[in-house]
């Protein structure tokens, strides 16, 4: 499909008012194609031509006031409208559309375990036109009057409550909608297992497959207590009352995002449905996801964005509200924890990247670019920009500019500069600057603390800033524990500083070390000695105000910036404040305290300015003391995925995968005997760990064979599963009993697990098949975008380098041509999940490059292959090849 282009939208928007549409889905058409019938009534201001879009297998017919429009006129996915006359218009057209198996449109899933069939849309960005024909820009709303025609026991769920449902043609009429956005239109519809229940006079109902019904049910008591208390948290936030008629959250199959906000009909990824244990932290992901898509309620679906330029509008309010709601309105208080060691590196990584792109960009030209733009920039930097900003003006009057946004655009749209005018009243301070620093620039800034002898005695602190951006944080001072000397890794916080850094003003910045700086030292090569651009000896830093903190005491064993992870910054540690980090970071006091320090440690890691070993000695000393389980899962993740796998040459892996299988040994001892809370999910982080780091089938055989690591957890299709693919990757297990698997566990995601399995297996054989599953189909025999993804994960491994390098020279090749063939989707996972990862070498980037450079691949494709091969330059200098 071609892409809209802002400027044909404008266009449009200037041309067109559209009022409503009246669909009608028929869904008994048979497992290809499904009939819709639209029909649109709308005015034009003056006089001109437009088309609608509709991207159907045939286009039946199509009529304008009546008069016959010729279906052979229509151009890809768009049908001229030429000739209009000032005045109401009502367009009508029936078309055959295809169901879709990426994730796209119109999606149908049959499930494995009994035989049903679901179907469910995402709309979103511009995938309305997969379901009915419409003018499928967020600027052009309407009302929705929908109809669906199912096949007998089929349940319709949509945007809003039945108004009437023939029983005998199993024929739902919902109710109208208010005016919203087409790509917010939404519709499920199958053998639904429903739970439903009743708030504030609204009916609440949760959904998921049959199949799922029993792990649906253990839970329906949480999920419902998460929502109707994210609920009643946003009815004291926001002056406009929850604006549809019901909340309904359906856990939906082979879903490609999180979640999408439809108005009264949320779409879930149905991994939130449990089959197996999750840790706290899981849970409280679930409850995260829950408290983001109800934040889109207000500010995302009654006020929407113009055009996609402003989706951080959308996406990064919903992401700082979900974490501030949840932690107010529930038992999970420490979710700024988990986004500070697990989603706030999202952000960091991608605004590192050659693609790196505004919160805010000032221009983004069609709707292929926009989609580019739902990244961690858009969701996890753009929510740490807020929270700096709430940080930075105070809630109190940040809320009321939220809430005056919202009443002002409430069923319309609007823009950053509608934001920033509704905040800007609700204070005194210059939102339109902090605007233009924050949401209008791209990359991080990065603060090194500068610490040196106060004349007389004492100390000093001086925080040096490369970067421009302004910045409202805290200094936490920590010493060793005093009331414990036989301890050194207890600490004890001595103060918290709080510090402002004012823009940079333009000047012709100096270069210095911070050694430069009077009365500091720093060992060459240690943290804190590497080069502070914009740094000069007297202190001044890119014009701004300079502040130095004095204080007559001895220095602190460890000055950390931005504790309490206020602002979007990396930060450095002083080489005396690392080597507190290094031996007593477990003895911090606080969870995000210590998440800060970790980050730190990332950050300088990926910079090339600690050795990934120093972060491994690290982990082994203090995750297992640890009792945040965000924490423990977010080290451990970065200490397996990148290190272990990336940042280390081949010969050091499997002592880096010993050592964290030590870690996890460590994790189960200090753990024996916990039943429940922390302690069992820290089991299960470590038990992960283990099976994953495994250099050679023993143990972990074992624990499949007796089904239960001893000391618990019993094993669990996931683990089972978890543990069959790594015992594929080394070697230990045969096509043979990956089937006997299978048949154990028939489910959807058993033949997910299957198809990595198969993937995994180091046999020529199994690698062809593999990757003819991926790349050598057709539409018949097309993958699911679930099982791509699941085989792709299985097919490369850092065990079988000499087996796979051969297909690396395939890949980029198969790759575009998948992309170009099966849309952005599939572009999508071709480039994240079959990109040869484990292949760390100059030969890949060279490939890489070459496709960039001569292949033409698909933007969604050219951005994943940009960043993929970003990060293998980064791999390479890390390990300094």
């Amino acid at each position: 499909m071609p892409a809209l282009t802002r400027d044909e939208a404008q266009t449009r928007a200037r041309l067109l008012d559209v009022h409503r549409y009246v669909i009608d889905l028929d869904l008994t058409h048979g497992p290809e194609h499904f009939v819709s019938r639209t029909a649109v009534r709308f005015s034009a201001r003056t006089p001109g031509d437009t088309f609608i879009d509709i991207a159907p297998h045939e286009l039946r017919s199509a009529t304008l006031d009546g008069r016959p429009l010729d279906p052979a006129t229509l151009d890809g996915n768009r049908l001229p409208l030429t000739g209009l006359t000032e005045g109401d218009h009502e367009l009508r057209l029936e078309a055959t559309m295809p169901y879709s198996r990426t994730g796209e449109g119109m999606h149908r899933f049959t499930d494995p375990a009994d035989g049903e069939t679901y179907v469910y849309t995402q709309l979103f960005l511009d995938n309305a036109q997969r379901v009915f024909a419409a003018f499928d820009q967020p600027d052009l709303k309407a009302v929705f009057d929908l109809s669906v025609t199912a096949p007998g026991g089929w349940t319709v769920l949509g945007n809003s409550t039945a108004t009437r449902q023939d029983g005998e043609a199993n024929h739902v009429v919902l109710a109208p909608t208010p005016p919203i956005s087409t790509y917010l239109v939404a519709v499920a519809a199958g053998p639904w297992h429903t739970v439903r229940t009743e708030h504030a006079g609204l009916p609440f109902g949760i959904h998921c497959r049959s199949s799922l019904a029993p792990h649906l049910t253990t839970d329906a008591e949480e999920i419902f207590d998460i929502t109707r208390r994210c609920y009643d948290r946003y009815h004291t936030l926001f002056d406009e009352p929850y604006p549809f008629d019901s909340y309904d959250q359906a856990f939906v199959p082979e879903f490609n995002a999180g979640a999408m906000e439809n108005p009264g009909l949320v779409t879930f990824r149905e991994e939130f449905v449990f089959r197996s244990a999750v840790t706290h932290t899981e849970r409280q992901t679930r409850g995260l996801v829950i408290a983001h898509e109800m934040a889109h309620m207000w500010f995302g679906d009654l006020v929407t964005l113009r055009w996609w330029d402003d989706i951080w509008l959308n996406e990064s309010f919903a992401e700082y509200m979900s974490y501030q709601v949840l932690s107010e309105a529930t038992g999970y208080t420490d979710t700024w924890t988990d986004f500070g060691i697990a989603r706030k590196g999202w952000g960091s990584d991608a605004d590192q990247r050659p693609s790196t792109h505004p919160v805010a960009p000032a221009d983004v030209p069609d709707t292929d670019s926009a989609l580019l733009n739902f990244d961690g920039i858009s969701y996890a930097k753009g929510a740490s920009a807020l929270r700096q900003l709430v940080a930075w003006m105070g809630e109190k009057d940040f809320l009321a500019g939220v809430n005056d946004h919202i009443t002002r655009h409430r069923f319309g749209n609007a823009t950053l500069a509608d934001f920033v005018d509704s905040l800007a009243q609700a204070t005194d301070r210059d939102v339109h600057a902090w605007a233009e620093n924050w949401l209008r620039t791209t990359g991080i800034d990065t603060l090194t603390p500068v610490v040196g002898t106060a004349p007389g005695g004492g100390w000093t602190l001086r925080v040096d800033r490369d970067g421009s951006r302004p910045h409202h944080l805290t200094a936490g001072l920590y010493d060793r524990d005093p009331t414990d000397p036989t301890d050194p890794t207890r600490l004890v916080a001595r103060d918290h500083l709080t510090w402002d850094i004012p823009a940079a003003t333009p000047q012709d910045p100096g270069t210095a070390t911070a050694a430069d700086a009077p009365g500091t030292s720093a060992a060459p090569g240690a943290p804190g000695a590497t080069r502070a651009a914009g740094t000069n000896s007297t202190g001044a830093r890119d014009g701004a105000p300079q502040r130095l903190h004095t204080a007559p005491r001895p220095r602190p064993a460890l000055v950390l910036l931005n504790d309490g992870d206020l602002t979007y910054t990396k930060v450095r540690l002083d080489p005396t404040s690392w080597d507190t980090v290094r031996t007593a970071l477990s003895g911090l006091p606080d969870a995000l305290t210590r998440a800060v320090a970790w980050n730190a440690a990332r950050d300088m890691v990926r910079d090339g300015e600690l050795h990934p070993t120093a972060y491994l000695d690290t982990a082994r000393a203090h995750l297992p003391y640890e009792t945040d389980i965000a924490i423990v899962s977010g080290a451990l993740a970065f200490a397996r995925a990148q290190i272990a796998d990336r940042y280390l040459p081949a010969a050091d892996r499997p002592a880096a995968l010993n050592t964290l299988s030590t870690i996890a040994r460590d994790i189960l001892r200090r753990t024996e005997g916990s039943e429940n809370g922390d302690g069992q999910g820290l089991r299960l982080a470590a038990v992960r760990t283990f099976i994953d780091s495994a250099t050679t089938p023993d143990g972990i055989q074992d624990w499949l064979s007796g089904g239960s690591v001893p000391g618990g957890p019993a094993l669990d299709p996931e683990l089972r599963w978890r543990i069959l693919g790594r015992l594929a990757v080394l070697g230990a297990t045969t096509p043979a009993a990956i089937e006997d698997e299978l048949a154990r566990d028939p489910s959807a995601t058993g033949r997910q697990g299957a198809a990595t399995c198969h993937a995994a297996l180091p046999d020529p054989a199994a690698k062809q098949a593999a990757w003819d599953a991926l790349f050598a189909t057709d539409e018949h025999t097309d993958l699911s975008n679930y099982l791509f993804n699941a085989t792709a994960v299985g097919f490369w491994a850092p065990e079988q380098l000499d087996l796979v390098r051969p297909y690396v020279t395939r890949y980029f090749p198969a790759a575009v041509a998948l992309a170009a063939r099966r849309g952005p989707a599939l572009a999508d996972s071709a480039g994240r999940y079959a990109f040869p990862t484990p292949l760390v070498d100059t030969a890949t980037l060279q490939l890489g490059e070459e496709c960039l450079r001569t292949a033409d691949p698909s933007p969604a494709l050219r951005r994943k292959l940009i960043d993929q091969l970003d990060d293998l330059r980064r791999a390479l200098r890390v390990r300094g090849e």
